[in-house]
């Protein structure tokens, strides 16, 4: 049904996105070929991605809140490219494995950081205190906290997008 655009066929607001995309990726990614239908919906997610990667959460931090959203919900797509990030960054193949099905983390930290995505979600973001603390506990800073609700908003938009268009 989505058609899967090109700098030809997509909206002459999406082609500067998808170029930028291509500079910055070396390659169009399906999912932003389909996402270009709609420029308000590319944008706003290249948007919310680039706010995203310049927070103060590490980028080994910031793709297990990726991941966590996108086996949350299911998206594909979204686990395929960023188990290839995880690998790029030199992940264990142990910490890849259980972020894709959903398993706690080995890594205290990082299973902290696991835990806490999914209680925001959870708790549409009213974190019961004693599990902030816990998460603050673990070395994240409330700036964190609300850096990981930015991730849970701009890859819940990604992850839903992307399953609609089923890239």
């Amino acid at each position: 049904m989505f058609a899967q655009h090109t700098l030809d066929t997509a909206p002459a607001a999406s082609r500067p996105l998808m170029e930028s995309t291509v500079a910055h990726l070396g390659h169009l990614p399906t999912a932003v070929a389909l996402l270009a239908e709609s420029p308000e919906m590319l944008g706003g997610f290249l948007h919310a991605n680039g706010l995203f990667e310049a927070s103060t959460l590490d980028p080994l931090a910031r793709e297990v809140v990726v991941m966590t959203i996108a086996t949350r919900n299911g998206c594909r797509v979204c686990v395929a490219m960023h188990t290839g990030r995880l690998r790029q960054l030199d992940a264990e193949p142990a910490l890849i494995a259980a972020l894709r099905s959903g398993e706690p983390l080995v890594d205290p930290r990082l299973e902290a950081l696991r835990r806490f995505t999914l209680r925001v979600l959870a708790t549409a973001g009213e974190v019961p205190e004693g599990e902030l603390a816990e998460f603050l506990d673990a070395g994240f800073t409330t700036r964190n906290a609300l850096e990981v609700v930015l991730g849970i908003g701009t890859y819940t938009m990604s992850t839903l997008a992307n399953r609609l268009v089923r890239a």
